[in-house]
């Protein structure tokens, strides 16, 4: 089932579509917002230039450093009193990257989460527990309005309260819990500390998203909760949740509703396009986005993209679950990691819990990372056994072995009942 006919189009009547809405995007902003207007004209491109939707490789790239050297609005392009709203990205690395919305946006925002529950799943009269965060996260409200938008019924318990999570979603007999995958574990653990059995919890979908999510993190998802894990992309500087999903019927690959938003893939190192299938750097152009239009966006996360049609019937392009962020580069002595790729190698052993942290020092000269990693809690291999097999895949996968690596019991790395979880801490600096 589909939410809306744009969602089965065939590639020529998606073409035009796009085509239409870039040009009035690009118009936008030209006019607009003085940031892109400059850019524009030195590289001697216009509106009337946009013929097609390969004419976006005309035009400039937007990073997250242009949001911060154009705080707080300098990206904005309407007046204070069209905008409906603000959010805000965390700012942990610096100034937070400050959106903004017309109503229009709002609409537009709520009816492509609609569509991505929809496509998990999610049928109007369903109840929907959002434990994401409320407030300048986006996470929270546009969920919500999206649930409402379907016609579901949300409860709007946002992040934290694990134990009241859990006797609410018993209580209320929830059909499906949004969070973040790391929150979706800690809330099995809870409930088994409350005892209560996971598997017999109501809800029988989880979407989660804010952080990435591998393949056997999924698994232990679905497996110690009874439910059909979907992962749900977006980002706020584009419009937050929402962006693309998976869909329940097939669960190989995130639609991106490419309607309202244009997808490229690119090499992070040159900004070139890459093949079709290849794996690179997602970069999206909104299309409809009134308060804060943006410019092939260079979202630094890595994936391919699947122009196939889907089982479900939906024509629309699909990303593969991210497999990391090309500004995420570990290089440690010489060797160039992404915490992604040891989370996969190692999550997939039998006998290794999904939580693990990296540490990386500097000793003299040399790089130095500890990795730590929690055993499961049936494990039956020992000790010794289980690090060699650890040490052994990753030598033979990824060329690399940690300096230290250290088992620890269940529960034995720090949990968070709220935002994302840090897997990573460089002291290097």
């Amino acid at each position: 089932m589909v939410y809306k006919p744009e969602e089965a189009y065939d590639r020529a009547e998606l073409r035009q579509l796009q085509t239409e809405r870039l040009r009035e995007t690009v118009e936008n902003a030209y006019e607009n917002v003085p940031f892109y207007r400059e850019q524009l004209d030195e590289m001697g491109v216009t509106p009337e230039d946009i013929q097609s939707v390969e004419d976006v490789r005309k035009l400039p790239m937007t990073t997250k450093e242009d949001f911060r050297d154009e705080y707080p609005d300098g990206l904005f392009a309407v007046d204070d009193e069209e905008i409906s709203r603000i959010h805000a990205s965390s700012g942990t690395t610096g100034k937070p990257k400050i959106v903004s919305y017309t109503d229009e946006d709002l609409d537009v925002w709520s009816e492509v989460v609609a569509e991505s529950l929809l496509a998990s799943g999610v049928e109007p009269g369903d109840t929907v527990q959002n434990a994401y965060g409320y407030g300048l996260f986006t996470g929270g409200l546009g969920l919500h309005y999206g649930v409402e938008e379907l016609g579901a019924t949300v409860i709007p318990i946002g992040s934290g309260g694990t134990q009241r999570q859990v006797e609410l979603m018993t209580d209320l007999e929830s059909d499906c819990l949004t969070c973040t995958p790391s929150y979706a574990l800690y809330l099995a653990e809870t409930a088994e500390e409350m005892g209560f059995e996971p598997r017999e919890l109501p809800i029988s979908t989880i979407i989660f998203g804010a952080e990435p999510c591998t393949d056997p993190m999924r698994e232990e998802i679905e497996e110690r909760l009874d439910v059909n894990g979907i992962d749900i992309y977006g980002l706020s500087e584009i419009i937050g949740p929402g962006v693309s999903c998976e869909c329940h019927e097939a669960q190989e690959g995130l639609h991106i509703w490419e309607d309202r938003f244009l997808p490229e893939v690119v090499d992070p190192r040159t900004g070139e396009p890459v093949e079709e299938g290849e794996e690179g750097e997602l970069v999206l152009t909104t299309l409809s986005k009134e308060a804060l239009p943006v410019l092939r966006y260079r979202t630094g996360d890595l994936t391919t993209l699947d122009y196939d049609e889907c089982e479900c019937g939906r024509t629309m392009v699909r990303m593969d679950n991210v497999t990391g962020r090309a500004d995420d580069l570990l290089i440690v002595r010489g060797v160039n990691l992404y915490p992604s790729e040891i989370e996969h190698v190692v999550l997939d052993i039998d006998g290794v819990a999904p939580h693990y942290r990296i540490d990386l020092y500097k000793e003299g000269s040399l790089d130095v990372m500890e990795l730590t990693i929690e055993r499961d809690e049936d494990v039956e291999k020992s000790e010794k056994k289980l690090k060699d097999e650890i040490l052994t895949r990753l030598s033979n996968v990824l060329q690399f072995t940690p300096d230290e690596l250290d088992l620890v019991e269940p529960g034995g790395i720090a949990r968070t009942e709220v935002g994302k979880v840090q897997r990573v801490y460089d002291h290097r600096e």
